[in-house]
């Protein structure tokens, strides 16, 4: 199993670099390195702020336990847990998971990939520790797995990772404890309501469903909306559960922006590793910065 962690910053911040190599050999005049190296310069300044922000909050942040953690902005760490009753499964490869993302590529004529679709899920999971259970809300998280996939079908390629039940769990986010009256739902109901609301606006249907791009949804295409409209109504119904049973812990995506991170690794780990990336990305941000500035 290769080890990928979905860190946006950093697999954008090497590519924005191999870019800016590329184009600068392309132009094949000398005097195109220097803007290159300054604009390689910059991105890793960027970059460096993102990582070493990073750092600073898991670094700061002592571990809580979920049974005796404060309202508030809180670090915790335990294993990953399904919902009583509840499942999920990856919409590509089938695996019983508790949180999942894919990209799906297409070889063009001219044997390169292009995207096609993308997605993850939104169902609540949990956090368990040796003193209780934390609803976790990963909307809007960034989520770091060593668990991917990658096959390829015809000419279509799929990547896939995933969060598995019963592994490490580290979280930082905003942690609330909610209270309130338990309510029903009918999800097949629902389920058939979200997908009329979907069919409704067509064009979206199609650019969200339509894989092969035929202008049609098929048999196949239809039964993956189906599968999409079943989890996000799921999602809904569990943040309404999670609201609803008095005592539940909440974790999510904090209001006022600081990071909302969910790792299946110890915090001291990860803690070095983007300790690690902001040293590096200060190393070029001045390696290329003066070199650029030099040749200038």
């Amino acid at each position: 199993m290769s080890r990928y962690r979905f860190f946006p910053s950093e697999w954008l911040t090497g590519g924005v670099h191999f870019l800016i190599i590329a184009v600068a050999a392309q132009v094949e005049d000398p005097a195109a390195w220097p803007y290159a190296l300054l604009a390689m310069a910059s991105v890793s300044f960027f970059a460096w702020i993102a990582s070493y922000r990073r750092y600073r909050h898991i670094h700061d942040l002592p571990t809580s336990r979920v049974a005796s953690a404060a309202q508030g902005y809180v670090e915790l760490f335990g294993r990953s847990g399904l919902l009583p009753g509840a499942s999920l499964v990856s919409t590509r490869s089938g695996l019983s998971c508790c949180w999942y993302r894919y990209y799906i590529e297409r070889r063009t004529s001219n044997d390169k990939w292009e995207y096609v679709d993308s997605g993850e899920s939104h169902d609540h999971f949990l956090l368990v520790d040796e003193t209780g259970q934390c609803v976790i809300s990963p909307e809007g998280a960034e989520v770091m797995t060593d668990r991917k996939e990658t096959w390829t079908q015809g000419d279509y390629r799929t990547t896939e990772w995933l969060l598995l039940p019963k592994g490490a769990l580290y979280a930082i986010g905003e942690f609330t404890t909610t209270s309130g009256a338990v309510t029903g739902h009918d999800e097949r109901a629902d389920v058939g309501d979200l997908l009329a609301d979907w069919k409704r606006d067509r064009e979206q249907l199609l650019h969200r469903f339509d894989t092969n791009r035929d202008g049609e949804i098929d048999m196949q295409e239809w039964e993956r909306a189906r599968l999409e409209a079943q989890h996000e109504v799921r999602r809904r119904h569990a943040h309404g559960r999670a609201a609803a049973v008095e005592g539940v812990h909440l974790m999510r995506k904090p209001r006022d922006g600081r990071l909302f991170l969910l790792a299946n690794e110890f915090p001291e780990k990860l803690g070095r590793r983007f300790a690690f990336r902001s040293r590096v990305h200060l190393v070029v941000f001045f390696a290329a910065g003066g070199a650029g500035l030099i040749l200038l």
